[in-house]
């Protein structure tokens, strides 16, 4: 197909995304950023972390979201003494018959939302690594495969708040991107004071089927890139390793960079992006609009880009601005 034809194509495919934005703004006033990147991890399949303070609508977004697709869904709420087999699942054994039955755990839906994820020890985080990365748990000897779609969309408070624990690398990496969540601004959140004083929110209908949504996939992997597309991609996860080939001083501030992954998602989301604005084709806007979102949590400061205050949406903002736009 040709560029126009594949846009024609996003452009109709596209509109069950709009069903479920439109769905969803029922009940969640403004915070536009988020439900977009929500609506990119739905399409890309990729696991989402959301970070912001209480109260921000983090939860409720993931809520809204599973109730618009006719699927499964499932909260789980981590907390300190939260164990793996509560969310995994356990053996159970059996006196009458002398045998161990499978008891599955509540990461057997399609969508998780795993709220306030650290607030969970480690132990506890790292017993989702095998279900995020290879779409399988195993309990006692048993694999089990999960079903599709599979999405575990996180929330986390910032981790300088008091009884948190910081993700582990190997996890926080599984994570396609990581979406920082805002205040309203003042006309959104005198609309959010209106709805609460009317004491009641829009109910929200489930508009959309899991086979539409493999259909939207598929279009996105249609939508053309060009190689040039593809080798700023790779400049910009390369930089965060190696700085200093193009002439960035911001080697001291990166004890380590993005993993190939990051190029991956980028490519992924870049894609995606462009598939919600309705286009058959990526620019390079796409993938600045995507960068800071996938390369945030995947780079990791130095004591002394710590010391002077400077955070990984700094330094992802120096990249952007410096290297070469095709």
């Amino acid at each position: 197909m040709d560029i126009r034809e594949i846009t024609q194509k996003v452009e109709k495919e596209s509109l069950i995304l709009r069903q479920i934005m439109a769905e969803i703004e029922k009940v969640v006033v403004g915070q536009r950023n988020l439900l977009e990147r929500i609506l990119i991890g739905l399409l890309c399949d990729g696991h989402l972390l959301l970070e912001g303070l209480p109260g921000l609508a983090k939860t409720t977004a993931v809520k809204t979201l599973a109730a618009t697709i006719r699927t499964t869904f499932q909260r789980v709420q981590f907390t300190p003494d939260l164990l793996p087999a509560d969310i995994l699942g356990t053996q159970i054994y059996r006196p009458d018959n002398a045998s161990f039955e499978i008891k599955k755990g509540p990461i057997f839906h399609n969508i998780i939302l795993a709220d306030e994820i650290n607030r969970a020890p480690a132990k506890v985080q790292s017993a989702l690594l095998e279900a995020m990365q290879e779409q399988q748990v195993t309990i006692g000897e048993r694999t089990f495969l999960l079903d599709t779609p599979f999405l575990v969309l996180a929330t986390q408070n910032p981790i300088e708040q008091e009884g948190t624990y910081p993700l582990p690398e190997a996890q926080i990496d599984r994570f396609m991107l990581k979406i920082k969540v805002d205040y309203p601004s003042a006309e959104e959140e005198k609309e959010i004071m209106a709805r609460a004083n009317r004491g009641r929110f829009d109910s929200v209908n489930g508009v959309v089927e899991v086979s539409q949504l493999e259909s939207a996939k598929a279009s996105i992997q249609s939508i053309h890139m060009e190689d040039k597309i593809v080798d700023y991609i790779v400049r910009i996860s390369r930089a965060t390793r190696t700085p200093q080939e193009y002439d960035l001083n911001i080697a001291p501030m990166i004890s380590y960079g993005a993993s190939p992954r990051a190029s991956i998602w980028l490519g992924r989301a870049s894609r995606a992006h462009a598939f919600l604005n309705g286009r058959g084709y990526v620019t390079p806007q796409d993938v600045k609009s995507m960068a800071p979102d996938v390369l945030r949590h995947r780079i990791i400061l130095s004591y002394e880009a710590e010391a002077e205050g400077k955070s990984t949406d700094d330094l992802i903002a120096i990249l952007l601005e410096r290297i070469e736009v095709p």
